[in-house]
């Protein structure tokens, strides 16, 4: 322990002795060399105690809070920010309902940050932990898809390159493989963010189960996914009391999609007063 500073400053006043010459038999050390060491060691160790830390201001947030603050900034695409609320999550509450999610999430995160070493770390630490979660695949997806940016570069820069195969003949050979490839990631993608929309459903977290599925059918209308966010997103808007949005989204779901399974699901929820129903005959 620190030594308690008001002893320290009485070292000092009883360092004031008259003879500064004369040297103590005992330790061989000068009255006045010793009045010089305890004043640096005294005014060392005050700024010491002055020094205080930053507030943290989560110190005292639920696992909840922490939570919804990782998820809006994510929705805000603040990624650091997101990644560094999942961390305190995890390290304060890891063994708490929202752990395992952190823990998922905290790798999409990382990814979106442009961290893919922490990513990859993340996705590959909630395999170990979680071999049999229900989005364990996600998991195992994320760390195939930021390996795969390593070692290739963006998915995106990939599709940009398509010219190639009009002049360059191997490229042409190649090129009906490459898109079959491509094709299945902008599927895996797509199913990917539908099974995120789903968790959301299911945590009754409405607003962020819509975003999904607009980010989907923003990105990946041509996917079958599109089915998946339609019916998720009409649905969203019931639960959320918007039966006009949910309208309109079923009728691009019955129209692009006239036997999905999706559509039945909706009309059990509309209300009474929207379902079409037939004239009695008397």
């Amino acid at each position: 322990m620190f030594p308690d500073p008001a002893s320290l400053h009485r070292e000092i006043r009883v360092s004031f002795a008259p003879n500064f010459h004369h040297v103590d038999p005992a330790n061989g050390m000068r009255p006045a060399l010793f009045l010089f060491v305890t004043i640096v060691v005294a005014t060392t160790l005050g700024g010491c105690a002055s020094v205080t830390k930053p507030k943290d201001e989560t110190a005292k947030w639920s696992a909840e809070k922490l939570y919804q603050e990782a998820t809006n900034s994510l929705h805000q695409n603040d990624f650091e920010i997101a990644a560094g609320y999942l961390e305190k999550l995890e390290a304060r509450y890891p063994f708490g309902k929202y752990a395992a999610q952190a823990q998922l999430e905290s790798a999409y995160a990382y990814y979106r940050a442009g961290e893919p070493t922490l990513a990859i770390a993340a996705a590959e630490r909630f395999i170990r932990l979680h071999p049999t979660h229900p989005f364990v695949d996600y998991a195992y997806y994320l760390k195939g898809l930021v390996s795969f940016n390593i070692k290739h570069g963006s998915l995106d820069s990939l599709i940009g390159e398509k010219d190639y195969s009009d002049r360059d003949p191997q490229s042409m050979r190649d090129a009906p493989d490459a898109s079959l490839r491509i094709t299945y990631l902008h599927n895996l993608m797509a199913k990917s963010e539908i099974n995120v929309a789903r968790h959301y459903y299911a945590r009754k977290a409405y607003v962020a189960t819509v975003n999904r599925c607009k980010y989907v059918l923003d990105h990946y209308q041509a996917t079958p996914a599109a089915e998946d966010a339609l019916g998720l997103q009409s649905m969203a808007y019931l639960q959320m009391g918007m039966p006009k949005l949910a309208e309109d989204s079923a009728r691009v779901l019955k129209l692009n999609f006239p036997k999905s399974k999706y559509l039945k699901q909706v009309q059990a929820m509309l209300p009474a007063s929207k379902k079409p129903h037939s004239d009695a005959k008397g």
